[in-house]
């Protein structure tokens, strides 16, 4: 097993100023140690506030750690982060927004307009792909934001929450096209509230509490210790 990337004692604090002599500080992550093997799925669960969305962001290199390193042991280590709405911007169209993500990814303006048709049809956003991103429910973002994302070619993709929303027709499309890349040699890590969503796609599991390594395991192992523990949700059914 080949590890491309590995977090040591990697903590993260947030520090934000209440007033004029007094600081907020809050610890999202505490000394976390974890290697991201080649071609796996690692699913991250944990409850809202939790730290895995920060820990995400860890990885795909949007902010550095406060305590602790990283290191990339993948010579040109290339990382996408799929996110509800990362970095679209609101004003513009989903169309345009499109192209400028796939650019940011390292297509060419001609490749990302070749896309466009594939996108489109995958997103089911009809004459909303030419609207402002603005418009659009919370839903409708996650249709683009995948769409777009599962036509980056990176070493790691990075998914966050993004298939807990939308329609049930839709996120069983996008957990087969999940699945479609887990079945290849795509390494994946997969943030989730949901363990259902994680002992289905993964290979192995983290669950994160209050910016701890609870347990790592089994999916279905990891899974089940994480419903028992947090509880259950919807009438006792937990998704």
């Amino acid at each position: 097993m080949t590890s491309i990337l590995s977090l040591s004692d990697v903590g993260f604090e947030y520090r934000t100023r209440k007033g004029l002599f007094e600081t907020f500080r809050h610890k999202a992550l505490d000394s976390i140690n974890l290697d991201i093997i080649e071609g796996e799925t690692l699913g991250i669960l944990g409850r809202n506030g939790s730290g895995k969305s920060t820990l995400l962001q860890i990885l795909a290199g949007l902010i550095e750690p406060t305590q602790g390193s990283i290191q990339l042991n993948k010579p040109n280590l290339t990382r996408s982060m799929l996110s509800l709405g990362l970095g679209f911007k609101p004003d513009l169209s989903g169309i345009d927004n499109t192209i400028i993500s796939l650019v940011l990814q390292g297509r060419s303006k001609k490749e990302a307009e070749a896309l466009l048709p594939e996108i489109e049809a995958f997103s089911e956003l009809g004459e909303f792909f030419y609207q402002p991103v603005k418009t659009y429910s919370a839903g409708m973002k996650a249709r683009l934001g995948f769409a777009t994302g599962t036509c980056s070619e990176v070493d790691l993709f990075l998914i966050d929450e993004v298939l807990s929303v939308g329609d049930i027709q839709f996120r069983e499309k996008a957990e087969q096209s999940m699945l479609n890349r887990i079945n290849g040699k795509q390494t994946v890590v997969f943030v989730s509230q949901s363990p259902t969503q994680v002992s289905t796609l993964c290979d192995r599991a983290m669950w994160i509490h209050e910016g701890n390594v609870a347990a790592v395991g089994a999916p279905q192992e990891i899974a089940a210790e994480y419903i028992n523990v947090v509880g259950h949700r919807k009438g006792g059914r937990y998704h």
